[in-house]
């Protein structure tokens, strides 16, 4: 089955300590709403704020995210979804698209030889 990478993004600094009670609840919701979609989550992770991200660019080291910008890549998740149709219905209930948006992107296979 296809996987894809889901991107969380959320209004800076998005910090998971700072979660409401009804967007905790949503989120504990999203599992059963992915495998009544026929997908299943295989791994993911929040994130620390973007106020401890920290830029590399060559041999320059800044503080902060990679790129400046109103939302910043809160967590991810890897999905597994039958096609590309079912992982987008899937991150349309993620409760991130409320306040911020998911970005999907299939992972890369190598080709074999």
């Amino acid at each position: 089955m296809p996987q894809y990478a889901v991107l969380i993004y959320s209004p800076a600094p998005a910090d998971p300590m700072e979660l409401t009670p009804d967007y905790v609840a949503l989120l504990e919701q999203y599992p059963a709403k992915v495998t009544e979609l026929g997908g299943q989550i295989l791994t993911g992770f929040a994130l620390q704020p973007s106020t401890t991200a920290a830029a590399v660019r060559g041999d320059l080291v800044t503080d902060g995210p990679f790129i400046e910008a109103k939302e910043v890549v809160a967590g991810f998740f890897v999905l597994e979804a039958p096609d590309r149709e079912t992982a987008l219905k899937i991150a349309k209930l993620n409760p991130a698209t409320i306040h911020g948006g998911v970005e999907v992107r299939p992972l890369f296979i190598a080709p074999t030889e």
